[in-house]
Parts: C-alpha cells; sequence; structure tokens
C-alpha cells in the first residue's frame, strides 16, 4: 500500500505586483522554511524573510506595472535557502545613495548584507535572486 507523506509549502508561489503580496510572499517564506529547514534557526529564519520582503518590494515597486503578476521561487538545502522573484521589467535593481530625505532606497543595501544575490534574465523580464546561508 503507497504511502502518502505531506511535501509541504510549494517552491513557487504566484502574487499580484501589489503592496499586499509582500507579507503574503513574507508568510510563504516562514512557511516554506519551516517545513523545508526546520533547523534553520529564528535569526536565520528572520534573514529569509527580510531578504524576501525587500525583493518583492523592489519588485510590486519597479518591476511591474498595474495588473501584472510575479513570481517567488524557493529552494532549501542544507545551511542555505535561495529566493527568486521573477517579475516583468528588465531593468535591473541598484543600489541609489542613503538620502536622509528619501525613506526609501536601503532594500539592496540590506539584502547585500544578509545575502549572495544577483540578476539574471528571462525572455519577458528578469529575475532577482538571493541566497541566505547560515
Amino acid at each position: 500500500m503507497p504511502v502518502c507523506r505531506p511535501t509541504g509549502p510549494p517552491p513557487q508561489l504566484v502574487l499580484a505586483g501589489t503592496p499586499e503580496s509582500v507579507p503574503a510572499a513574507r508568510a510563504h517564506a516562514r512557511e516554506f522554511v519551516g517545513f523545508h529547514v526546520p533547523e534553520a534557526g529564528r535569526e536565520h529564519l528572520d534573514d529569509v524573510l527580510l531578504v524576501v520582503s525587500e525583493l518583492v518590494t523592489n519588485a510590486v515597486r519597479y518591476g511591474t506595472e498595474p495588473g501584472d503578476s510575479l513570481l517567488v521561487v524557493l529552494d532549501a538545502g542544507p545551511g542555505r535557502v535561495r529566493i527568486e522573484v521573477h517579475d516583468t521589467r528588465r531593468r535591473k535593481p541598484r543600489r541609489r545613495p542613503e538620502s536622509a530625505a528619501r525613506q526609501r532606497g536601503h532594500g539592496l543595501f540590506i539584502v547585500d548584507a544578509l545575502a549572495e544575490w544577483g540578476v539574471g534574465e528571462r525572455p519577458m523580464g528578469k529575475i532577482v535572486w538571493a541566497v541566505v546561508r547560515w
């Protein structure tokens, strides 16, 4: 008799390109990491959630237009979580100079401090990826 085992949260999540997608992506990442990497400590989970938040926020603000969707892809292995955010714009993210007048623009500095990250191309947009290790 076959045995059914839970597979946990799926590695991919399609979200609308709206601000409400940021907490949805965080909740999905929390569940995914909790299931697939239960040995990850609280600090590591917090790092993953912060990187997910920053990448999805950037995709919503700069990588989508009204009506667009974005894709979050997660992959976990011993001592690491890889995060990919696929959006519909080709413009690559860039760090902007810090400014006291602007309350934004710190996201990529945060991602840089917590993860190795980069940008890849896809036929209709780009992929921003990050790997959080511990």
